[in-house]
């Protein structure tokens, strides 16, 4: 889209030369053919690295905008946002893609739906009521049961097994509130990449992110009734236990254990190889690796043990 036209659909003035805008990103990751957004002062120092060719931002930090950028100035840039998502969404499906291509020894259920421009590796077992969208990639070897679902533009790596029900690149949760309670959708415009070696549960729900990927990295093993949250990140071997939840953008690092029912809050950093029990809740960033976390508040699993028992005899 012309710049020009973004600047009218979202109502803000500007006084530079128009350009071509090829998509939404992240302040970090946009480049200079991208529009990108501010809606919160934390995020100020990311403002002057960013290679946007132009940010969403208000009245209060447009100052902020560096030089070649062109800021785009509106009262509530995230609301803003989430309306300009729209007409970046892609189609859902495409009829003028090529029809799907199935790898040498791969079979392909007579009920399963894959669509147009979607790539199935070789030897996959693509079982009765399964969809594969538009422009989405399967590996080699990979077998998904009945009534997996995955979305357009994702990518399941060699050698995975996903289980019954199994949605894969559904959208995040993902909305923006204006000041009288009314909601907007942010459309989902990422994707979701498994890598090789993983295997997921059934009734799992993987989200899509918003700008670039959601990432399930290699050997991951995911239980049933898993939520992953958009553009997070699950290290390499890490366990996820049933009912166990990632909220959006939180980073696990290489085998994390999450033990059933534990959650993760959003745009937090987990170190590599923490271990959580079961109904754990955490809400900061661990930075210390290889410990046992338990409880809500969250603390170190031994501090846990010794508090219950001090509990326990409280009640004697």
């Amino acid at each position: 889209m012309d710049l020009k036209e973004i600047a009218s659909i979202i109502g803000a003035k500007i006084n530079s030369d128009n350009f071509v805008v090829t998509g939404m990103n992240t302040l970090k990751n946009a480049t200079k053919t991208e529009i990108s957004f501010v809606s919160n002062s934390k995020y100020i120092k990311d403002i002057q690295s960013s290679n946007a060719g132009a940010i969403i931002i208000n009245n209060s930090i447009k100052e902020h905008v560096p030089s070649g950028c062109v800021a785009l100035v509106v009262d509530a840039p995230y609301w803003q946002m989430a309306i300009l998502s729209k007409y970046f969404a892609p189609s859902i499906e495409d009829d003028s893609l090529p029809h799907a291509e199935i790898g040498e020894g791969s079979k392909v259920s007579q009920k399963a739906e894959v669509a147009k421009g979607a790539v199935i590796g070789k030897n996959c077992t693509i079982m009765a009521h399964v969809y594969v969208g538009a422009k989405s990639k399967i590996g080699d070897n990979t077998i998904l049961y009945p009534n997996v679902t995955v979305y357009r533009d994702c990518s399941i790596g060699n050698d995975c097994i996903i289980h019954a029900n199994t949605t894969i690149g559904s959208d995040g949760f993902g909305f923006a509130t204006s000041k009288t309670g009314e909601h907007k959708k942010i459309y989902q415009n990422g994707n979701v990449i498994i890598e090789d070696d993983v295997e997921i549960g059934s009734s799992t729900t993987i989200d899509r992110a918003v700008f670039g990927s959601t990432v399930i990295k290699k050997g991951v093993r995911i239980d049933n009734l898993v939520q992953v949250g958009h553009n997070s990140e699950v290290g390499e071997y890490s366990v996820l236990v049933a009912q166990s939840g990632i909220s959006g953008s939180t980073k696990l690092g290489r085998n994390v254990v999450m033990g059933g029912q534990s959650a993760v809050a959003g745009h937090l950093e987990i170190a590599p190889f923490s271990t959580f029990a079961a109904r754990s809740g955490i809400t900061k960033s661990i930075k210390q690796s290889g410990l046992t976390f338990s409880g809500f508040p969250l603390m170190e699993h031994r501090i846990w043990l010794k508090l219950q028992a001090k509990i326990a005899k409280l009640i004697e």
